[in-house]
C-alpha cells in the first residue's frame, strides 16, 4: 500500500478519521439526509458537509452522487499520497471498487420529486448503477486498465481488495486503486429497520444488551502496487497486504452460520495465503456490527481459528465509531487496520456497556500499545459471504 484515502462520519480525509477513532467516541448521531421520523431508529453515521472550499471541482461535485463524491475524494487523497501523476493514462493501472447501493439516494430523490408533480433533473439518474462510484474514479484518474465493481453486500470492498491483490500478483496490473463507497439512502435504512437489525442508540459491538447495527456512509480507498513498481517510482510503501481469504456459509439469506464455520474458513484461508500462523496475529479488526447474531457467530469463528487464544487476542470494532458502510465497510476497515499498524497503537472501541459475558473477548476499550505481529480485518455479509484480509507493517 502506497496511498490511503477516506471519507467517514468523522469528516473528509484520513486524518479526520484517525483523530475520531483515537478519541474513542462515536460519530453516530441524529442525521439530516432524509426524513426518518416514521422509523423506529433515528441515528446514522452521516458524513458532515465539507468545511471550507468544495473538495472537488464545482461542476464535478454538482454532477456526482453522494457515493461518487465520497469515492472521488478518497481516491484523489490516496493518489496524492501515493505520488501518482494524474491522469495516469496507463493500461497497467486498474480500479477495483465496491458498492451496495451506488447512486440509489439520488434515484430516490428523483422519484420523490416526480410523485410530487415536479420535473426533477434526469441527471439524478446518471450514477444510479452500482458501478457508478468505481467508474467515476476511473474517469477522474484517467485509468485505462481494468475497471471492476464488486457488490456482495458487506464483504464487497474486502473482496475488491482481494481481487486487486490477485491481479497484481498475476501481473495483470502494476497499480490498483482499490476501495468502496456507499451513501445513506432510504431503501437501506428502511430495510434494516424492517428487519429490526438496527440499534436505537449508536451500535455497541460485543456488548451485553446490544441492539443491532448503525448505518453509516463514506468511502475508503487504498493504492496497491507491486514492490517492483513502488521501487521504480521511488515510493516508500506504507504497509503490506499479505493475504486474503473468502468463503460462503451457504446457510441463510440474512443470518450468519451460527457456528461461524464459514467465517472461520475465510480467516484460515487468509492466514494460509499470507503464510502466517495464528500465533502471529496481534489483533483483529472485527466485522462487529453489534447485532446479537453477527457478534456471536464471529466470536465462534475466532474460537475455531485461535482456539485458546480467542479470549486473549485484542479485538477492535471500527463500526462503533462511524457506522456500517455496507459495501465500503471492508475498505475503510482495512484502512483502519493499517493505521493501527503504522501508529503502533490499537484504537478503542466506542460504545456503552460491559462486554457480553457469553462472548469472553479482549475488546479494546482504551488506546493500547500494539504488539509486534500482523493485523487481521474480517467482514461477514448477507447471503453468507465472508472475507478476511491480513496486513503487516512494511519491512524491506
Amino acid at each position: 500500500m502506497t496511498g490511503l484515502g477516506a471519507v467517514s462520519a468523522w469528516g473528509w480525509g484520513v486524518e479526520a478519521l484517525a483523530r475520531g477513532l483515537r478519541g474513542g467516541t462515536s460519530a453516530i448521531r441524529p442525521f439530516k439526509r432524509f426524513d426518518h421520523s416514521r422509523y423506529r431508529t433515528h441515528v446514522a453515521g452521516e458524513v458532515p458537509l465539507p468545511l471550507g472550499p468544495c473538495p472537488l471541482a464545482r461542476g464535478e461535485w454538482a454532477r456526482a452522487s453522494w457515493a461518487d463524491r465520497f469515492a472521488l475524494y478518497a481516491a484523489l487523497e490516496a493518489a496524492r499520497q501515493a505520488g501518482l501523476a494524474l491522469p495516469v493514462s496507463d493500461e497497467s493501472v486498474g480500479v477495483y471498487f465496491a458498492s451496495s447501493t451506488g447512486g440509489l439516494y439520488e434515484s430516490e430523490q428523483y422519484l420523490a420529486q416526480r410523485w410530487r408533480g415536479l420535473k426533477p433533473r434526469l441527471s439524478l439518474f446518471a450514477s444510479q448503477q452500482l458501478n457508478g462510484p468505481g467508474d467515476a474514479v476511473a474517469r477522474r484518474l484517467g485509468v485505462t486498465g481494468p475497471v471492476l465493481t464488486i457488490s456482495s453486500a458487506c464483504t464487497s470492498a474486502a473482496l475488491a481488495l482481494e481481487a486487486a491483490m490477485r491481479d497484481l500478483l498475476e501481473g495483470e496490473v502494476s497499480v490498483a486503486v482499490a476501495g468502496g463507497a456507499d451513501s445513506l439512502c432510504e431503501v437501506t435504512y428502511s430495510g434494516f429497520n424492517a428487519l429490526r437489525a438496527v440499534d436505537e442508540r449508536p451500535c455497541r459491538p460485543y456488548r451485553s444488551g446490544r441492539g443491532g447495527l448503525s448505518i453509516g456512509e463514506g468511502a475508503g480507498v487504498l493504492i496497491l502496487e507491486t514492490c517492483k513498481n513502488a521501487a521504480a517510482r521511488g515510493v516508500q510503501p506504507l504497509a503490506e497486504l499479505k493475504g486474503a481469504g473468502s468463503s460462503c456459509d451457504a446457510s441463510h439469506m440474512t443470518a450468519p452460520d451460527p457456528e461461524g464455520a464459514g467465517a472461520a474458513l475465510a480467516i484460515a484461508r487468509a492466514l494460509r495465503d499470507a503464510g502466517v500462523e495464528q500465533e502471529s496475529v496481534a489483533f483483529v479488526n472485527v466485522h462487529g456490527t453489534g447485532t446479537p447474531l453477527n457478534d456471536d457467530a464471529e466470536y465462534r469463528a475466532i474460537r475455531r481459528v485461535f482456539h485458546d487464544r480467542a479470549s486473549q487476542v485484542p479485538l477492535t470494532a471500527s463500526k462503533a465509531s462511524f457506522g456500517h458502510l455496507l459495501g465500503a465497510a471492508g475498505a475503510i476497515e482495512a484502512l483502519v487496520t493499517v493505521l493501527c499498524l503504522r501508529r503502533g497503537e490499537l484504537d478503542p472501541t466506542a460504545g456503552e456497556g460491559d462486554v457480553d459475558a457469553a462472548l469472553p473477548v479482549d475488546l479494546v476499550r482504551e488506546p493500547r500499545p500494539l504488539a509486534d505481529g500482523v493485523g487481521l480485518s474480517t467482514n461477514l455479509a448477507f447471503g453468507g459471504a465472508n472475507s478476511a484480509l491480513v496486513f503487516a507493517t512494511w519491512s524491506q
